[in-house]
C-alpha cells in the first residue's frame, strides 16, 4: 500500500510540474533582486545612446530602480517600477518618472515584443532651466512652466508610429533672437497640441481657447521639420507688421532637419 502511494506521488508529470514551478520562482526572484547596476554594466556596451545622453549611475534592482542620466550635460533622475508582465500579450508595463532640479514628468510605458512601445506621460517643465540649450538652438525662451496635460507616443517595429498630446503655458514674457540681440514681448496664455498628420506629426501652437494657429511645425518621418509662423503670432505679441498681411497669412517659413541624418 505504501509503495503504491510513493509511486503515484513521484509520477513524471508531477516532477516536470515541480521543476517548472521552481524555475518560475527562480526567474521571478532573479528579476526582483537582480542589481540594476550589474545589468547595465553587462548591457551598456551593446546599447548606442543618442548624442548628448550618457548614463552616470544606476542603483536599485531590475524590478525597482533608479538612474542618473546626463542629457546635454544636465542631470536627470530616472526612476522605474516594473509591474507584473502580460505573458499572453507579451507586454511589460513600467511606471516611470523623470526629474530634474525644477521639472518632473511621470507616466506609464508598455513595452511589447517585438520592438513596440506605448508611452503615456504628463508633467511640468520649468523652461528657464533649459535656457542655455534653447539659446544655442536659436529658439524662443519662455518664463515660467509648461504643463504637459497628456502625451501619448506609440512605436512599432522600433519606429515612431503615432503621437498626440496637449501642453499649456500660462503666458508671460517671451524672448527670441533678433540679429545680434534678443527681442521680447508679453504673450497671453498659450497651448500646444500634437497630432498625427499625413506625412508625420503636426505641432500646433495657438492662444488658449482659440483654434486658429499662431505657429505650426510639421515633423516628417524622414526627420525634416517644416516651421510656419503666422501673422497672428505678431498680433499676439503686440508687435507692428508692415504690409497688408491677414492674421492667417504665413509670414515666416523654414525647413530644417530635426534629427541629424535620418528617420525617427
Amino acid at each position: 500500500m505504501t509503495d503504491s502511494s510513493n509511486r503515484s506521488f513521484i509520477r513524471p508529470a508531477k516532477v516536470i510540474l515541480l521543476v517548472l514551478l521552481a524555475l518560475l520562482v527562480y526567474g521571478v526572484a532573479l528579476v526582483v533582486w537582480l542589481p540594476a547596476g550589474w545589468v547595465w554594466a553587462q548591457a551598456s556596451s551593446h546599447i548606442q545612446l543618442p548624442p548628448g545622453i550618457s548614463v552616470q549611475q544606476v542603483s536599485g534592482t531590475l524590478w525597482s530602480g533608479a538612474a542618473r542620466v546626463d542629457v546635454q550635460r544636465k542631470p536627470v533622475r530616472v526612476d522605474w517600477q516594473l509591474a507584473w508582465p502580460d505573458v499572453i500579450g507579451l507586454r511589460q508595463p513600467v511606471a516611470l518618472s523623470l526629474e530634474t532640479v525644477s521639472s518632473r514628468v511621470d507616466g506609464n510605458l508598455t513595452l511589447g515584443w517585438p520592438g513596440s512601445l506605448v508611452a503615456d506621460l504628463s508633467g511640468r517643465l520649468h523652461v528657464p532651466e533649459f535656457a542655455d540649450v534653447i539659446r544655442q538652438s536659436g529658439g524662443a525662451l519662455l518664463e515660467g512652466d509648461v504643463v504637459i496635460d497628456r502625451l501619448r507616443v506609440t512605436m512599432a517595429d522600433r519606429r515612431l508610429d503615432s503621437a498626440a498630446g496637449l501642453a499649456r503655458w500660462p503666458g508671460g514674457n517671451v524672448s527670441w533672437p533678433m540679429g545680434d540681440r534678443r527681442q521680447s514681448a508679453v504673450f497671453p496664455p498659450m497651448q500646444a497640441t500634437l497630432t498625427d498628420s499625413t506625412s508625420g506629426l503636426l505641432l500646433r501652437v495657438s492662444e488658449q481657447g482659440k483654434a486658429e494657429p499662431a505657429a505650426e511645425a510639421s515633423l516628417a518621418l524622414n526627420g525634416m521639420m517644416d516651421i510656419r509662423v503666422y501673422k497672428r503670432m505678431v498680433d499676439l505679441a503686440g508687435q507692428s507688421w508692415s504690409g497688408a498681411a491677414q492674421p492667417g497669412d504665413v509670414i515666416f517659413q523654414v525647413q530644417q532637419p530635426l534629427l541629424p541624418g535620418g528617420r525617427f
